[in-house]
C-alpha cells in the first residue's frame, strides 16, 4: 500500500466508519502486529500464504461480524494467552522458583528502594538483605536492578 500501512488503514477505517469489519491479510505473524492489529479495530487475520478456501472462510465469517484467525495466527494467540494467564497466576515466567521472602525484596526493589530500607521494612540485616538480592538475580538470570524491575513486572510482582 503506497500511502499507508494495513495497521494504519484499519485504524482510519474503524475511526471514520465503526461499522465497517476490517480484515487483515498479511504475509506477518509477529505476536506483536497481531496485537497491534487487533487494537486497531480489525476483526479477522488472515496469512497471505493460507490456503484459498481459508482466505474465502475468513472473509464470509468477517462479513458475518465474527471474528476469524488463520491457524498459525490461532495457535499464536491460545500460547499468549496461556503464557499471559501463568503469569498472572503468579507463576514465574522464567521458571525460577523464588521463596516468599525474595518476592518480598524484589517488590521493594521495584519501588526503589535500597538494601538498608528493605531491611528496616522487613526486619532484617543488611548483609541478608543483600544475600536475597544476589540469590534473586541468580535465580532470575538478571545482571542489573532494571532486570529485576523488568521481572517483577512480567511475574506481575510489581506494576508499571
Amino acid at each position: 500500500m503506497p500511502e499507508l500501512n494495513g495497521l494504519e488503514a484499519a485504524r482510519k477505517i474503524r475511526a471514520t466508519c465503526p461499522a465497517t469489519e476490517v480484515l487483515v491479510f498479511t504475509m506477518y505473524e509477529t505476536e506483536d502486529l497481531v496485537a497491534d492489529v487487533f487494537a486497531a479495530g480489525a476483526r479477522g487475520y488472515v496469512m497471505k500464504s493460507d490456503p484459498p478456501h481459508h482466505i474465502i472462510a475468513a472473509i464470509e465469517t468477517v462479513a458475518s461480524h465474527e471474528p476469524f484467525f488463520s491457524t498459525r495466527v490461532s495457535a499464536q494467540l491460545l500460547e499468549t494467552f496461556l503464557r499471559d494467564r501463568a503469569e498472572y497466576a503468579g507463576e514465574d515466567p522464567t521458571g525460577a522458583t523464588l521463596s516468599t521472602r525474595e518476592r518480598e525484596v524484589v517488590q521493594l526493589l521495584a519501588e526503589g528502594r535500597r538494601n538498608k530500607e528493605i531491611a528496616l521494612r522487613l526486619s532484617l540485616g543488611v548483609k541478608t538483605v543483600e544475600t536475597h538480592r544476589a540469590a534473586i538475580m541468580r535465580k532470575i538470570g538478571a545482571a542489573s536492578i532494571a532486570e529485576v524491575v523488568r521481572y517483577a513486572v512480567r511475574s506481575r510482582i510489581a506494576s508499571a
